[in-house]
């Protein structure tokens, strides 16, 4: 499994680097077949009035799937924690689902 991480209007410190792989490679405990993790980091321009806004976006790519989730936060680590919660609940959901289907059980 790769990960790339980007950061577009901010600065990508080694803190914020390290606390995004290690929440990444965390979704593997979910699904061992992860193929390629795509993170952009970025503080949102467009709300001015709300303070920063920070965004992160996930893109994950396992066979046959491809994940895009993406969040808003005013604090970055916690954008980053709500997506990882919620690709952990679509990767788990996919999952089942394909084992239903595998099974013949759908309905």
């Amino acid at each position: 499994m790769t990960i790339n991480i980007r950061a577009m209007n901010m600065e990508l410190t080694e803190a914020i680097k390290k606390y995004t792989e290690e929440k990444m490679t965390g979704l593997e405990k979910f699904y061992d077949n992860i193929i390629h993790i795509e993170v952009d980091l970025g503080l949102d321009s467009n709300h001015h009035n709300k303070g920063k806004i920070y965004k992160c976006s996930v893109l994950v790519d396992v066979p046959n799937k491809l994940f895009r989730i993406e969040k808003q936060e005013k604090d970055l680590y916690k954008a980053i924690d709500k997506v990882k919660d919620h690709l952990r609940e679509e990767i788990t959901a996919w999952k089942e689902k394909n084992r239903e289907t595998l099974r013949g059980t759908t309905v």
